[in-house]
């Protein structure tokens, strides 16, 4: 997790993130109020087992949106890292080769290799992370919903080097835009899949995921597009240090799913709400975003880089 020292609204993503909102108040007490709200999740996975390395947002230069560094690197059991091409200019900085070091130097990971595919920038294509692709990482599927955020050509070059199979399709809001992330309408846990079917457009397209997921035999819990608004389908699965299962979401995604999907989701781990309403309505993305989880391995005499 990356705590934020400036944030605050974004208008280089402000058009392609229909979830981001206008600030009310002044930039400081929105700053004050993420701030508080980073430290009470922070807080609060620490309190439920979860073992979290927390690094501090630089001063220079400014990034509104460094509290979500699932979109610029992700991490994987293989040893490699992978730092993704973004879309928003002044989010680009938020790739820190410091953390990846630190991660190796300092908390005893192993860091095989570092793929660094933002040299896709230049050619306009983009690659935001597990915002742009959620991951069965058992099955090696990556689930993409296409968007300006999300291009085939920058998922084809991750898919062939992390040899995944691409499942891509268009998923829309309630206005008929294009969903910016698919991590804010879908999340792939150990034994659940929470999804806005109905968000996909191409009915074709709709039946073969949701057969592709059935096929990994994971429980299936749909939600509407109006749940997916509230971030519903933002969490994930995280591992206590005890080996326990724990969902991670936010209060707004919580309070907004029925009993019925609700005893569903906490039949594969306990549910962990936490409230981020500012980060989730200024910055456009929720408890999800704010996480890049760590798959590397603590591996004995492993060499830092």
């Amino acid at each position: 997790m990356v705590r934020p020292h400036h944030f605050g609204s974004n208008p280089q993503t402000a058009a392609s993130n229909t979830f981001q909102h206008a600030p009310e108040g002044e930039a400081s007490a929105v700053r004050s109020n993420a701030l508080r709200e980073f430290d009470s999740m922070t807080s609060a996975l620490r309190g439920a087992g979860i073992a979290l390395m927390v690094f501090e947002d630089t001063d220079e230069p400014r990034k509104p949106d460094a509290v979500f560094p699932n979109n610029w690197a992700s991490f994987h059991a293989d040893g490699r890292v992978y730092l993704y091409p973004l879309e928003a200019e002044d989010r680009r900085t938020e790739r820190r080769i410091d953390i990846v070091e630190s991660l190796s130097a300092d908390w005893g990971f192993h860091v095989h290799e570092i793929v660094d595919l933002s040299s896709l920038e230049a050619d306009g294509l983009f690659l935001e992370g597990t915002g742009s692709m959620v991951l069965d990482r058992t099955n090696r599927v990556a689930y993409a919903a296409l968007s300006s955020r999300t291009h085939m050509g920058a998922l084809a070059d991750f898919a062939q080097r992390a040899d995944y199979e691409i499942t891509a399709f268009e998923s829309f809001d309630a206005n008929g835009r294009l969903v910016y992330h698919t991590n804010v309408m879908m999340a792939i846990g150990e034994r659940f899949a929470v999804i806005c079917a109905e968000s996909i457009g191409d009915l074709t397209k709709r039946a073969a995921v949701l057969e592709r997921l059935a096929a990994s035999g994971r429980e299936i819990v749909e939600i509407s597009i109006a749940q997916m608004g509230s971030f519903a389908a933002n969490l994930l699965e995280l591992s206590t240090t005890a080996g326990e299962p724990v969902i991670a979401l936010s209060r707004t995604a919580h309070d907004c799913l029925s009993d019925e999907q609700r005893e569903r989701i906490a039949a594969c781990g306990r549910l962990l709400p936490m409230s981020i309403d500012t980060i989730e309505r200024v910055g456009g993305g929720g408890v999800r975003c704010m996480l890049a989880e760590v798959f590397l391995s603590r591996e004995p005499g492993a060499v830092a880089i």
